[in-house]
């Protein structure tokens, strides 16, 4: 009982620290933040370069031939600071999906909303996935790579005279046409191609050769956003803000804006597989090139709080005459596990479930399969619960009954302990010698709780990361399962719940134990207030199930004697 009881502490105890840790560093960004970035000639520098052009390396120009016109960055940098974009005319797009706006200067994204996911602030506004005022800014950008070609900072010409799209009744596709300036004999078309039913993007570049050289010109697509995370975070649980990047060879990996700020990150960027995106909790932006076509990816830091992670790609050689195209995918969405896994390979891992994927893939699985069936994600957090329970309660029965055996033998190890207190070892040799009499693992206890905590952990991930919760309504006053409980009620609930199951174990024996026992309940719920009303409802769910299996163990094994007779003076007393 005593092990079990520390391993508990030791659970509470490193949770605490990891929020405590959490805490610490979300104030130091906040105060960052709104100290501004420091005056430095290093800082003019980044933020006037920011707009450079990416270069391909050496492996990527030399799949070229030798007579090729080796790209490069066009022209001095930029001195627009990251926060004054150049704008043009701006082009909006509505689909049944998206509200987009594209900058006519260099065709940026320089808004995308989500029609069916609303922002923390207003529910009736959609989420803006990109966006380019104020202090944030979040576009997708391209455009190619080589001498007088148009790039993110050209201005470009709309092909139609209106600057509204909208998807018809009748239509499965909108389509937005841009042209640049010929220069060189170069005829370059941007065109943007919008799906019914489909966040994904077709960005296309189009080129004509009227020129009396072979050109071979790279394109680059690249996301670039702040490291400011989403409206409506909290600061208690961390979710992940950065790029990542999916390549065959070396599968899923993040890549971290902290290094990137210390330019240690490692990143396979040669391939002809794979994809690159910026995460944010929730949602995803990926570029998605076609598979088995060379590419090169690309994550850098531009600026204090400002980073960009992008591909290359050769557009192929053009002869005068000819003509040639590249189309580079954009999704920008929700990260819905289901539907990710058939957009391109690994897609669905940017939903962040950590290290303990493995455990919660199926776990969501069975979690959408009770929705399903019930029509609330509550109910089907409730459900999930009860079958993780249920498949656990073998294991849970055993460690029960150990615990129960080690509470009948309580007042033997007690006088065993005032008869060898000042010989541990003598004390140790004694116990173990009532535990072989009686029969009793010691450890019986623990061992099942130890085993179940990775699919705990993971389920607790699932219902974090689960976009399905978000403004998903359970009952009564709780209408967003994703946001914390507007009246603390839960977090009240589960507070009350894990002091009776602490309750329902016998003291510790040893008096700091017991105190660090009964502050844990109220640390937790004040913790818990700042916690996604889904979290509380499977935490308050899974204790008191665990209660019920608790207290059926104990009433068919019974409580020590020396429990019993200190009960049964207490009931005197009282009638007395």
């Amino acid at each position: 009982m005593e092990t079990k009881k520390i391993v508990l502490i030791i659970i509470f105890s490193t949770s605490l620290l990891f929020l405590w840790d959490a805490w610490i560093k979300e104030r130091e960004r906040l105060d960052k933040l709104a100290a501004g970035p420091a005056v430095s000639t290093e800082n003019v520098q980044s933020q006037q370069s920011h707009d450079a052009l990416p270069v391909p390396g050496e492996t990527l120009a030399s799949s070229q031939s030798d007579t090729a016109q080796v790209p490069g960055a066009e022209g001095t940098p930029s001195a627009v600071t990251p926060r004054l974009l150049a704008t043009g005319e701006q082009v909006k797009v509505v689909t049944d999906m998206v509200v987009a706006e594209i900058d006519t200067v260099g065709g940026d994204f320089r808004r995308l909303e989500l029609l069916k996911h609303p922002s923390r602030e207003n529910k009736e506004i959609p989420y803006a996935l990109l966006q380019s005022q104020g202090s944030r800014i979040s576009v997708a950008q391209s455009g190619l790579i080589g001498d007088s070609l148009p790039n993110h900072k050209t201005e470009y010409k709309l092909d139609s005279d209106t600057h509204n799209y909208s998807l018809a009744a009748d239509q499965d596709k909108v389509v937005v046409r841009l042209i640049a300036q010929e220069v060189n004999g170069i005829q370059v078309a941007k065109i943007y191609t919008f799906h019914r039913g489909s966040y994904v993007i077709d960005v296309q570049f189009e080129v004509k050769n009227l020129g009396e050289a072979t050109v071979r010109p790279f394109a680059y697509f690249q996301i670039l956003r702040d490291n400011i995370p989403p409206a409506g975070e909290t600061m208690m649980i961390p979710t992940y803000l950065g790029a990542a990047i999916y390549t065959e060879d070396e599968k899923f990996q993040k890549i971290q804006f902290s290094d990137l700020d210390k330019n240690k990150a490692d990143y396979p960027q040669n391939a002809d597989n794979g994809w690159i995106a910026m995460l944010e909790h929730y949602f995803v932006s990926a570029w998605l090139p076609e598979q088995k076509t060379p590419r090169e990816y690309f994550a850098k830091r531009i600026s204090d709080n400002l980073y960009t992670a992008g591909v290359i790609a050769p557009v192929g050689a053009i002869a005068p005459g000819q003509a040639t195209s590249i189309t580079m995918p954009l999704y920008e969405g929700p990260q819905e596990q289901d539907k990710l896994a058939g957009l391109a390979p690994g897609l669905e891992l940017t939903v962040d479930y950590g290290w303990l994927t493995v455990i919660a893939v199926p776990l969501f699985w069975l979690l959408s399969f009770y929705h399903e069936w019930v029509g609330n994600w509550g109910v089907a957090i409730i459900l999930l619960t009860m079958t993780v329970k249920i498949l656990f309660f073998p294991l849970s029965a055993a460690g029960y009954r150990s615990m129960a055996k080690l509470r009948l033998v309580t007042p033997k190890l007690q006088r065993i302990q005032e008869q060898y207190k000042s010989d541990r070892q003598q004390m140790h040799q004694a116990m173990m010698q009532l535990y072989k009499e009686e029969k009793i693992n010691p450890m019986g206890g623990c061992l099942p709780i130890l085993v179940q905590i990775p699919v705990f952990i993971a389920l607790f991930w699932t219902l974090l990361a689960a976009v399905e919760l978000r403004y998903a309504p359970f009952a009564l006053w709780i209408t967003d399962l994703s946001s914390p409980d507007p009246y603390y009620l839960l977090p009240v609930l589960m507070g009350i719940s894990m002091f009776v199951q602490f309750k329902l174990n016998p003291k510790p024996t040893d008096p700091i134990q017991a105190k660090v026992m009964q502050i844990m309940p109220l640390m937790f719920s004040i913790f818990f207030f700042f916690f996604p009303a889904g979290l509380v409802l499977y935490s308050l769910v899974n204790n008191v199930l665990s209660i019920a299996q608790q207290w059926q163990i104990t009433r068919l094994y019974g409580q020590p004697a020396a429990e019993t007779a200190d009960k049964k003076k207490v009931k005197a007393k009282r009638k007395s």
